[in-house]
């Protein structure tokens, strides 16, 4: 059965578009020129190349007007290219770091302050925890998600957690901004993050942030286990194991934890 049948025609053509326009050069191409090449009214030229200019993929210039590709292409290119890295390159981290832990291993992207896990290492003879890859989490909550929001501005992570809100899962999970930023602080101070039984009960997290060569936090890595499983005494080795790690993929990334609070 052909899958043609599942396309949606517009987006295909809109695809079509962006290629022709890339393949073309810097001088872009006209309306009269987009409907030549897809085969299509002008009209129709016209109401796809407006459509994505006004989503950022493509741009009107003058003369004409002509289009080129979109500034918003370079937003799209550069998180395709963060995502691919940081999963190719953090995956054989992940699995020294869950073989050092005995823990399950997660490594999450930065998406806007929210982490968003991309690869899952289970720990031998630890308890599966489900954990699904690829959906954003509560920052606030999250071992991971506290370790990225540490290097975000105070205003930056006052305006996340104002439009994210913080839900309270667990009666330790924190819904005052002003005492998570306080916890932030010792974040910064100590290079790792805690989730104790904060987004679960009985659930223990450590994460902490991994940096890319611009020096931004690309992302983090935690660990995660039953809290019974994790003795006060051993919470500091843990936090250093898990930096440690961290810092290990942040070299790969040519990236550097940073010495000072944003």
């Amino acid at each position: 059965m052909s899958e043609n049948r599942y396309q949606v025609h517009s987006v295909a053509r809109a695809a079509q578009l962006l290629d022709e326009i890339a393949n073309h050069g810097p001088a872009g191409l006209s309306v009269t020129e987009v409907a030549e090449r897809l085969g299509v009214a002008k009209s129709t030229a016209l109401a796809l190349a407006r459509t994505l200019a006004e989503t950022g993929l493509l741009r009107a210039v003058e003369p004409g007007p002509r289009y080129v590709l979109g500034l918003n292409l370079l937003r799209l290119g550069d998180l395709v290219g963060q995502q691919t890295s940081i999963a190719e390159l953090g995956l054989p981290t992940l699995r020294d770091l869950s073989t050092a832990t005995r823990m399950t291993a997660r490594l999450a992207m930065n998406e806007a302050g929210y982490p968003v896990f991309l690869e899952r290492i289970d720990g031998e003879g630890t308890i599966r925890f489900h954990a699904p890859l690829g959906q954003r989490e509560q920052p606030h909550a999250t071992a991971a998600g506290k370790a990225i929001l540490a290097y975000l501005s105070e205003s930056d992570v006052r305006s996340l957690l104002h439009d994210a809100g913080m839900a309270r899962y667990t009666p330790k999970t924190h819904t005052d901004v002003d005492a998570l930023l306080s916890e932030l602080e010792r974040v910064r101070s100590e290079g790792y993050a805690l989730d104790d039984e904060e987004e679960a009960e009985g659930v223990f997290c450590v994460g902490a942030a991994i940096f890319d060569h611009q020096r931004k936090c690309a992302g983090a890595l935690s660990v995660t286990g039953l809290k019974v499983d994790v003795p006060l005494r051993e919470v500091r080795h843990l936090g250093n194991t898990v930096r440690e790690h961290a810092d290990r993929l942040s070299t790969m990334l040519g990236g550097v934890r940073p010495k000072s609070s944003p």
